[in-house]
């Protein structure tokens, strides 16, 4: 019995790892389809959005546009 719930515990992990790295995968097509990957982001913002949109996934086409504000503080005078 052992040996039958290892294997689907690891079945199913596998499963999980490959919708994961699907999930992923579809928000970088995202990204790209939206030009986020023309050059280095300048802001951390830019970049927060990047990576926003890549974990968003499929969501964003059902109408998510993931952005992100932030402002890195300034080192003191």
């Amino acid at each position: 019995m052992e040996r039958t719930a290892a294997a689907a515990y690891g079945g199913k992990m596998k499963f999980l790892g490959a919708l994961i790295v699907i999930w992923l995968v579809i928000g970088g097509v995202a990204a790209w389809q939206r030009g986020y990957f023309g050059g280095a982001p300048g802001t951390c913002a830019e970049a927060g959005t990047i990576a926003l949109t890549v974990v968003a996934g499929p969501l964003n086409y059902m109408g998510a546009n993931p952005q992100i504000s932030c402002e890195l503080p300034q080192p003191s005078q």
